[in-house]
């Protein structure tokens, strides 16, 4: 599984969001940018990026997530 893969899962799962993925190995690092985030605290966003990433998590595809959640306007913070 590749960078490419994790983004396809990602996308499909989450529509109208920015995603970024960067792997070295079976390390992944993801950024995600979306309003689906509004409301959430950091575990809640986490929880949402597990459940697509899960099955492959425990299989062993996936060693490590190393995971950076916004909303829009949080990352138009971040940017500023």
């Amino acid at each position: 599984m590749n960078s490419d893969d994790i983004t396809t899962l990602l996308e499909n799962a989450l529509p109208d969001c920015r995603i970024e993925v960067d792997s070295q190995g079976s390390h992944f690092n993801i950024l995600v940018v979306g309003d689906l985030f509004e409301g959430k605290r950091a575990v809640q966003r986490q929880q949402l990026i597990y459940a697509v990433l899960n099955e492959h998590i425990s299989s062993g595809v996936i060693h490590a997530v190393n995971m950076k959640l916004f909303t829009q306007q949080e990352w138009l913070d971040q940017t500023q």
